[in-house]
């Protein structure tokens, strides 16, 4: 059985740094991707960023320069550097993973993100 577990979140000031990380164990093949969604209250989940098996990575607009994806492959975990955090980045904070040519999805139950101005 694949399970991703979250850890990491929590509340902070605007301004502040946290370091999400995300733990894959199972039995779990050919990981195409890993990465971070988020969703805020009230609004649908959205990507925040992914890391490919090759080592690219894609960001949301409104992370970009401020959040880092890094991935190690040996272990199977993501994490998630989040820098200069605004109130707007509230959210419970999900990780994924792709397999199967990006056919499937695995998900975590999610880590709770609280940014305070």
């Amino acid at each position: 059985q694949v399970k991703l577990v979250e850890s990491g979140g929590g509340l902070v000031q605007a301004g502040e740094s946290l370091r999400l990380s995300c733990a894959v164990s199972g039995r779990i093949v050919n990981i195409n991707a890993m990465g971070w969604y988020r969703q805020a209250p009230g609004k649908q989940r959205e990507l925040v960023a992914r890391i490919f098996s090759g080592g690219s990575a894609n960001y949301a607009d409104s992370v970009r320069g401020r959040f880092t994806i890094s991935r190690d492959n040996a272990k199977n975990t993501v994490h998630l550097q989040m820098n200069s955090l605004k109130p707007e980045d509230t959210a419970v904070y999900y990780c994924n993973t792709k397999v199967a040519a990006f056919t499937l999805d695995y998900w975590g139950n999610g880590t709770l993100v609280t940014v305070s101005s």
